[in-house]
């Protein structure tokens, strides 16, 4: 099954050096599971202040500067993976850098007919 596992985490608390750390330590979690077959994506995200949101009301599209909404964490990047179950993508989010410092949201992903590429687990 795949699952997508979330990085949420305050996107002004690393300091330059801090947040290349965790680059180089995100990918090599990466690595470890494209060795293990697990690997999907992963990438971090550029802050909330880069963001744009778009909604369509009553048929007309709506676009704003900024995330959807405000929080003391953001969504700073994710992982998608393969795995067997719930406890073995619990064991891979733990080894998330920023799971030490924020919240990792596991969420399975559904599968659906119809979609381009490989929709097979």
């Amino acid at each position: 099954m795949r699952y997508m596992l979330l990085i949420y985490g305050d996107e002004r608390a690393l300091s330059d050096t801090e947040r290349e750390h965790c680059y180089r330590e995100s990918a090599q979690l990466a690595h470890q599971l494209q060795a293990a077959g697990q690997y999907r994506a992963a990438s971090p995200l550029h802050p909330t202040a880069t963001a744009t949101s778009v909604r369509v009301r009553e048929g007309k599209r709506v676009v704003t500067d900024g995330p959807f909404a405000e929080t003391r964490e953001q969504l700073g990047g994710y992982y998608l993976i393969d795995a067997a179950d719930l406890d073995q993508a619990i064991a891979v989010a733990e080894r998330i850098p920023m799971a030490r410092r924020g919240t990792v949201e596991i969420r399975p992903v559904m599968e659906i007919a119809g979609l381009p590429g490989d929709a097979a687990p």
